[in-house]
């Protein structure tokens, strides 16, 4: 009898919303595909079909929600098909809001589990422990870990900085900008680059922008556009990448933060940003494309960062370093990187020194 070699499936989480109220009631957690699909199709036929249910069954979905809210959901015009009301809309936007927010943690908590379940299995691969600035094109790289295993935790530029320098990870990996350079930026990075001591296995380039509402219904075109009364901005977190340049941009622009309405509200992920707009929430904010066009927003280009994957030059003649530069450079992979709007796998895969890469 042959010995069967145990291979681990890989464990995703996903953020779910429960609605209850006093007396235990509860709302049908379809309604959420559902409210999507009849945003995306105007049709309440053609969301049946999408979520695989007979028409009579969104039907009665739609009459418990309304019921459990004490509102209608979708308004049905003859001859206009289905559309969102505004309480829809806003419970549509708010769970795509929340899944958005809590991604990066929820794939690093998925990475551990799927660690620990690789622990006990008898056919070990080689680890590989990655700290990165959350990005879609790093997001990837679970799905191309041939003959290695993947731990991916997603923390700050400057935590994968620090977890690098104390070997608590192979490489660390977050953007560096191409042309819009900011000094606590470069002070922040300055105090972990050692001259001669790390090398840089080029990964993608990435389009930063205003995100606006499909159409531009407020001809938001330029930064100084947002002293404008009639726009609303929402900013990343203190310390990120992108709020550093937000800052350097504003800068240059010569505009006050302090007249920019919005300015010290924050959301956590480029994801956000975009729900956050797509919802009403806020005219415009700054992110990479991707989110942009994940969310039918519009997008208007301000500067291209490098994403890069730095380790430590005596890392990269490990196996599994040497395993994950091979994937990189295999068409089936900087073709899955082309599918994200505003991603390029520039010399994907290519090592260099830190020191050639750094635009400072």
């Amino acid at each position: 009898m042959q010995n069967k070699v145990a291979i681990a499936k890989r464990i995703y989480i996903k953020a779910a919303w429960k609605f209850y109220d006093e007396n235990g009631d509860n709302v049908d957690p379809r309604i959420f595909p559902l409210l999507n699909a009849i945003h995306e199709s105007g049709k309440l036929t053609k969301a049946a079909v999408e979520l695989g249910i007979s028409y009579r069954h969104v039907w009665n979905i739609l009459k418990k929600c309304t019921d459990f809210f004490g509102s209608e959901l979708v308004e049905l015009q003859k001859g206009k098909g289905a559309t969102l009301t505004p309480l829809g809309e806003k419970l549509l936007w708010a769970e795509q809001l929340v899944n958005a927010r809590f991604e990066p943690q929820l794939n690093s908590l998925a990475s551990e589990l799927n660690l620990e379940i690789q622990k006990n299995l008898t056919f070990k691969e080689p680890l590989l422990r990655i700290v990165a600035s959350h990005g879609y094109a790093v997001a990837l790289l679970p799905e191309f870990t041939n003959k290695f295993k993947l731990n991916l935790q997603y923390k700050t530029a400057e935590e994968s900085l620090q977890a690098l320098t104390k070997g608590q990870c192979d490489i660390a990996a977050f953007h560096l900008p191409t042309d819009i350079v900011n000094q606590t930026l470069v002070d922040m990075y300055s105090k972990y680059f050692k001259p001669n001591t790390y090398k840089v296995i080029r990964f993608v380039t990435r389009q930063q922008g205003l995100m606006v509402k499909n159409g531009n219904p407020k001809g938001i075109e330029k930064i100084e556009d947002l002293l404008r009364a009639d726009i609303k901005f929402i900013n990343r977190q203190d310390n990120s990448g992108t709020r550093l340049l937000i800052e350097e941009i504003f800068r240059r622009a010569t505009v006050d933060f302090e007249q920019v309405a919005g300015f010290h509200e924050i959301e956590f992920t480029h994801s956000a940003i975009a729900a956050y707009v797509a919802s009403g929430m806020a005219d415009t904010g700054i992110g990479v494309e991707t989110a942009a066009r994940q969310f039918g927003l519009d997008f208007i280009p301000l500067t291209t960062e490098n994403y890069v994957l730095v380790c430590h030059h005596k890392s990269v003649k490990k196996f599994a370093v040497q395993q994950l530069i091979a994937e990189l450079k295999t068409e089936k992979f900087q073709q899955s990187v082309m599918t994200l709007a505003g991603y390029k796998p520039v010399c994907c895969g290519d090592v260099c020194n830190l020191e050639d890469i750094l635009p400072w």
